[in-house]
């Protein structure tokens, strides 16, 4: 993080993750940044329809995740209306129905990637414009190299995600990396934390629509592999996600105190 936040002076308080006492308090901070999530993908638009969601795992069970209810506008979700599921989608806490893709995809993911604690797709205008194209999004700019040979491409579009199988085909092309493009679909990231997930999926939704702007106007100059992996160290760890979606969360609980409820 030393060259992505600038030099730390002795003394200086640097805002990290917190740490719990209580599963229960850990639990709570959780819901908050999930409705804190959703809230920002309403502010950007990441709406459609009832298309998206945003899972984080249970504290207490790694085997359950949190998400939000089908059909709910991102920018009323609260933490109080969120639904607790297992990998079958059944629910274990919630009175409201579940996307059925949300689990199907989500269940799988997380099955793929133990370290994932949180997963993030919707179905944006510009994450969706790169995915009909069916290519990667390549180093053209500093956010872009977060990217840099790590994030996958699915190209099996089969439709709506309604089978197991599917969301299995989805884990093993994300792999490893942070994200994925689900070509025709849209974009998936995750993140050891939903404040991790969500910026990396705001980020990889600008840089989607930087390339296709570039792409537009002329031939992008692409930075060379050295330096894009250089830039990805600095600007793609987990900790920087983390880190980078702050301001953005700071503003949401700011304008929006009712996502406690």
């Amino acid at each position: 993080m030393r060259a992505a936040i600038g030099e730390v002076k002795p003394g200086t308080h640097l805002r990290l993750p917190p740490v719990f006492e209580t599963v229960q308090d850990e639990r709570q901070y959780r819901k908050y940044q999930l409705a804190t999530g959703f809230r920002l993908f309403g502010r950007f638009g990441f709406s459609e329809g009832v298309a998206g969601h945003i899972t984080v795992r249970d504290p207490a069970d790694p085997e359950l995740f949190w998400v939000n209810p089908f059909g709910m506008n991102f920018s009323h979700i609260k933490a109080s209306d969120l639904i607790l599921v297992d990998h079958e989608g059944v629910v274990v806490e919630g009175d409201r129905p579940v996307n059925k893709a949300a689990f199907v995809i989500h269940s799988q993911v997380h099955e793929a990637r133990p370290d994932a604690l949180a997963a993030a797709h919707s179905h944006s205008l510009y994450g969706k414009a790169l995915a009909a194209l069916g290519i990667g999004l390549d180093p053209i700019t500093q956010d872009a190299c977060a990217f840099f040979e790590d994030h996958g491409l699915y190209n099996d579009y089969r439709g709506v995600v309604s089978e197991l199988e599917e969301g299995r085909r989805i884990g093993q092309a994300l792999g490893q990396h942070k994200a994925v493009i689900l070509q025709n679909h849209g974009l998936l990231t995750v993140g050891q934390s939903v404040a991790e997930a969500v910026w990396w999926f705001v980020t990889m939704e600008r840089s989607c629509q930087a390339q296709l702007i570039a792409m537009a106007a002329g031939e992008p100059k692409h930075i060379d592999r050295e330096t894009a992996l250089f830039t990805r160290d600095q600007v793609g760890t987990s900790v920087a996600g983390w880190f980078q979606a702050q301001p953005l969360f700071d503003q949401i609980e700011q304008s929006d105190p009712d996502l406690f409820d």
